[in-house]
């Protein structure tokens, strides 16, 4: 395989997307409709771009312990995509989510139908071993034209142990160290032709989604620098942030995830990335993909006093159409005391609307800053003191009589 070149009139396109995270659930609510209307989707931009290769760059699961339900969708997707794309390479990595055994297991069957699974980096005799590794792409002809280099979630026993002399965190070297060698293993194999790299982190300067993504790589060193990625890569297909973006320079890609995973990524545009590779250039592209069911949050910005909330979900519900799925509702709501009975108060409200809630958030004043008081030994403060100063500045304002006559009575000797 050494010295095989693209040649001038081959064009490699490839479908590049990650974090499917099948079998999720949103409060309670099942996420299959909405992850099925997009995998069709997908295979309907796969299909109409005619691509040579599909890359899922991990996270194809939501959970270590998958239900059944979740491992169908993935094979039935996988079997639409190869009638869709007969001649395609399909690559699945495992992410943090996924459980790499089982995306190993099955490799054997999975390679009948050219999908290649990769769950764990591969060692022989305690080198890299890039066989394991190294997936085929061929171009519009059947020509063996490029490669994929899949290495999936780096986890702790896949990392070169750093020696004593390593300067920095050592988990970032030793990602740095697994991708040098896989390279350099590679390169080995296929000489200078094109290559495509995975990847399942989170590299530096990439954007989060708030209370979605998990800081993933251990030691406390979450972010590992775009510089581990050489140079001479034609593309880098990450996964791990839901948020389509670059991340150092234009062919260091995350594919976003297809629908949103919390209530951060409503303003995301999620799809998936078309990459058409040629001799000496990357042509990337984001190829979006609707959402089967809507998402609200109300209002689209601050917060709604508890009386508001019922014309604002008349004003939504009137435009929405009537037919289509209830849209998931994250509802953030502004009070100016305490919150007794503010739960059961919003369910009534909402149960009456054709909306899911799936997310409450609660919004106070602002406390005005205190000076600086000087430091008093616990023991000297009394309780109710301690309470009233706590309830002060949970709810932003004094607790009321009838509050303190609660505390109390609960702390009065039995």
């Amino acid at each position: 395989m050494a010295g095989l070149r693209l040649t001038v009139e081959a064009v490699i396109r490839l479908l590049h997307t990650a974090d499917w995270h099948l079998g999720a659930a949103l409060h309670g609510w099942s996420r299959e409709p909405e992850h099925r209307a997009a995998l069709a989707q997908l295979i309907e931009i796969a299909r109409t771009r005619a691509v040579n290769a599909i890359i899922v760059a991990g996270d194809v699961f939501d959970s270590l312990n998958p239900s059944a339900e979740a491992q169908r969708l993935l094979y039935e997707t996988l079997r639409d995509l190869r009638a869709a794309c007969p001649a395609a390479t399909i690559a699945l990595i495992a992410g943090n989510h996924d459980p790499a055994g089982r995306l190993e297991a099955p490799r054997a069957l999975f390679e009948f139908a050219c999908v290649h699974s990769i769950g764990v980096v591969a060692r022989a005799n305690g080198a890299f071993d890039p066989r394991a590794h190294l997936v085929p792409i061929k171009d519009d002809a059947g020509v063996l034209a490029a490669h994929i280099l899949a290495l999936p979630y780096p986890r702790a026993a896949d990392l070169p142990v750093a020696g004593a002399d390593v300067s920095g965190s050592p988990v970032v070297w030793g990602v740095r160290e697994l991708y040098r060698e896989a390279v350099a293993a590679a390169r080995r194999e296929i000489g200078d032709a094109p290559l495509i790299l995975t990847g399942h982190l989170h590299v530096a300067g990439g954007l989060e989604s708030e209370g979605a993504e998990r800081r993933i790589l251990i030691g406390g060193e979450h972010a590992a620098p775009p510089d581990i990625f050489p140079d001479d890569v034609a593309y880098v297909a990450l996964g791990h942030l839901h948020r389509p973006q670059k991340v150092g320079r234009e062919t260091i890609r995350y594919s976003g995830s297809l629908v949103p995973m919390s209530k951060t990524e409503i303003d995301y545009d999620h799809g998936v990335t078309i990459v058409e590779i040629e001799v000496g250039e990357t042509r990337i592209e984001h190829a979006p993909i609707a959402r089967s069911v809507a998402h609200l949050r109300l209002p689209a910005r601050g917060a709604l006093p508890p009386a508001e909330i019922a014309d604002a979900l008349a004003e939504f519900c009137a435009a929405h159409p009537a037919d289509a799925p209830a849209p998931f509702l994250h509802l953030a709501v502004r009070v100016e005391g305490p919150a007794t009975g503010l739960k059961a108060e919003i369910d009534a409200i909402v149960e009456k609307f054709p909306v899911r809630l799936v997310s409450l958030s609660i919004e106070r004043p602002r406390l005005e800053p205190t000076p600086q008081a000087e430091a008093v030994r616990l023991a000297d403060c009394a309780p109710r003191d301690l309470f009233a100063a706590a309830f002060a500045h949970t709810h932003g304002v004094e607790p009321t009589p009838a509050h303190l006559q609660c505390f109390d009575q609960l702390t009065q000797d039995p």
